[in-house]
């Protein structure tokens, strides 16, 4: 290969030459210069020729896939000249200079979610818990498994329990009802009692870390743990041991948690089937816990462990909360870092806590926010909750028509009422009627550069799903997905950027349906912090699924209707997840529905 972009430039010229004399032979030709002339600069289309043979047929078909048309002529031209102009494009993937991008190596181009002259909000560091309660330890194993963290932290520095105890408790109760959920990768048994023992010590000797100290928690399987299984959920991927804590593992370390269980998650992120199974939903055993947080969705609903962390790119918090009935946050974008998690998409990937209450989520995101070195993305950020705070005058947006028709329900439509029971203020907003959908390409395009490697070896084969709507095939179809439309993509995150911001410079948070596709586009793209918490409860007459309907497996009937958990969501400003818990506090003590347990558990 040339050493420099001119002897590059140089033999391109001759071979171009050398292919022009034989195909016009009859053409006198003079001698070309084995120099090229001094000052001429570096052209387009003059690399040597690379690749396979393209025609004017071969852009015909491949103008299906991006959805445009050229002339006759111009495919001609695209066709005659694509193996010395594109073709050399692809020398970093294919070429003799074949380069290999580690892991670690995240997009020049970073996404921030703060627009020019956005007003950061909140504006200082304030924490005010809610007062204990002075309720009294349980008397029966079940009761204390459910209790909130808000509660179990309590009892905890009180010395009421042992962290050893209830550690105890939840390894009873994972041994007991995963082989139900299969909801737990990796049980880390030693590793947590080891933990628990080691914060009783500390405890006993009057150092108390704060509320997580001796809480049993479930991390979704791709946080890497130091020597121990993180496996994403995939089966390339099973043998896989990290020798460093992610961030957020290091930094629930340092609050003295304690690590209980690797939980599952669709293979890759996506969906609840990785290669144990499929995790299954506490309230309805007959149908997955959505994904693809679906470990942590399911786990926690359970009772199985204190409290949970997931991860979110395009809704895998906000579904399996929503499924098992659990609260989840999704951090602002850039809030929590990601180091040391699998990466999906640099530019939407969050990570954020899931538990049985809405103050739990931020005594967890308390522990966990701020950036790292090892995630480009994360910012530093302020945090303010105060679980006292009055909500009076706090204005709510809704979109009129999204609560008239599904996925909107009843519970949905009466949560609305419930806003202005407890002093707030619905306000209607509207969004351009856009193609929302269209910025799932940002999504996709990154996913399969994350997993590029996977994809060209094959390995995509071990996957247990293999349906259409799958990674596997999602990641070879994203291969053909173009990279114009990326860029057209991007600039229209921007725009839907600032409609969201005009929208927030009315309204303090959003009330929306969970599974609301637009808003799970909108504010997974656009950065802004939700939280799902259950508002009620629902009748179905058939097992819900994230995959799409296979005609060859339906989905289980019920001759009689069953009845499972149905939440909303509250979508807030960047970084002001403060002001949506707050919110989110005062309706869920509205609602009195978060402390019903799944039968059977």
């Amino acid at each position: 290969m040339p050493g420099s972009r001119r002897d590059f430039l140089a033999q391109s010229a001759l071979g171009l030459l050398s292919t022009a004399v034989a195909a016009h032979a009859q053409t006198p030709q003079s001698s070309p210069s084995q120099e090229p002339t001094p000052g001429a600069p570096p052209a387009f289309g003059t690399a040597p020729p690379v690749g396979p043979e393209v025609s004017a047929a071969t852009f015909t078909e491949a103008e299906k896939l991006v959805q445009v048309e050229m002339s006759a002529p111009d495919l001609a031209e695209a066709a005659e000249n694509w193996r010395m102009s594109m073709a050399p494009l692809y020398e970093r993937r294919t070429g003799p200079k074949k380069l290999a991008i580690e892991e670690s190596v995240a997009p020049a181009t970073l996404w921030n979610p703060m627009l020019p002259g956005m007003t950061h909000y909140p504006a200082a560091n304030v924490f005010v818990r809610s007062k204990a309660s002075g309720a009294a330890l349980p008397g029966n194993d079940e009761d204390i498994a459910f209790a909130t963290v808000t509660q179990l932290s309590r009892w905890i520095e009180a010395r009421q329990i042992t962290s050893e105890r209830l550690t105890e408790i939840y390894l009873d109760r994972i041994g007991r009802f995963d082989p139900k959920l299969h909801c737990v990768i990796t049980l880390t048994k030693d590793h947590a009692l080891e933990q628990a023992r080691q914060a009783d010590k500390e405890i006993s000797a009057g150092k108390y870390r704060g509320p997580l100290h001796g809480i049993p928690w479930g991390g979704k399987d791709l946080l890497d743990t130091a020597g121990i299984l993180t496996t994403w959920g995939a089966e390339p991927y099973r043998d896989r041991i990290p020798t460093r804590d992610a961030a957020v593992v290091a930094r629930l370390n340092a609050a003295g948690a304690v690590l209980i269980a690797k939980l599952s998650l669709g293979a890759l992120a996506l969906n609840d089937i990785w290669f144990g199974g499929q995790t299954m939903n506490p309230w309805l055993l007959e149908e997955g816990s959505s994904g693809s947080s679906a470990g942590p969705g399911a786990a926690t609903a359970a009772g199985l462990v204190g409290f949970a962390i997931g991860s979110e790119t395009g809704g895998s918090i906000v579904s399996p909360s929503m499924r098992c009935g659990v609260t989840g946050l999704r951090p602002t974008f850039g809030r929590v870092a990601r180091t040391g998690a699998m990466t999906l998409c640099w530019s939407l990937d969050k990570l954020g806590p899931m538990a049985r209450g809405v103050e739990d989520t931020m005594l967890v995101l308390n522990a966990i926010t701020g950036p790292d070195p090892g995630d480009l993305y994360s910012v530093p950020s302020k945090l303010a909750f105060d679980a006292g705070a009055s909500v009076a005058g706090l204005r709510v947006g809704y979109f009129p028509a999204w609560m008239k028709e599904p996925p909107a329900t009843d519970v949905d439509r009466a949560a609305l009422e419930t806003v202005k029971t407890v002093g707030m203020v619905p306000v209607e907003v509207s969004l351009p009627n856009w193609p929302y959908d269209s910025l799932n390409l940002i999504l996709f395009a990154e996913a399969a550069a994350s997993f590029e490697e996977l994809t060209l070896s094959g390995k995509l084969d071990q996957l247990k799903a293999q349906v259409p709507d799958a990674w596997p095939n999602s990641f070879r179809q994203s291969r053909f997905l173009s990279a114009v439309d990326f860029v057209q993509a991007d600039r229209m995150r921007r725009m839907v950027a600032r409609e969201m911001a005009q929208i927030f410079s009315d309204v303090d948070l959003l009330l929306v349906p969970s599974l609301r596709d637009e808003m799970l586009v909108i504010s997974n793209n656009t950065g802004h912090p939700s939280l799902t918490v259950r508002a009620g409860f629902v009748e179905v007459s058939e097992a819900r699924s994230d995959w799409a309907p296979d005609p060859k497996h339906p989905l289980p009937k019920f001759s009689s209707p069953r009845r499972v958990p149905h939440g909303i969501t509250l979508i807030g400003r960047l970084f002001d997840e403060g002001t949506v818990a707050q919110a989110g506090l005062a309706l869920e003590r509205a609602f009195e529905v978060a402390g019903e347990r799944p039968p059977g558990f």
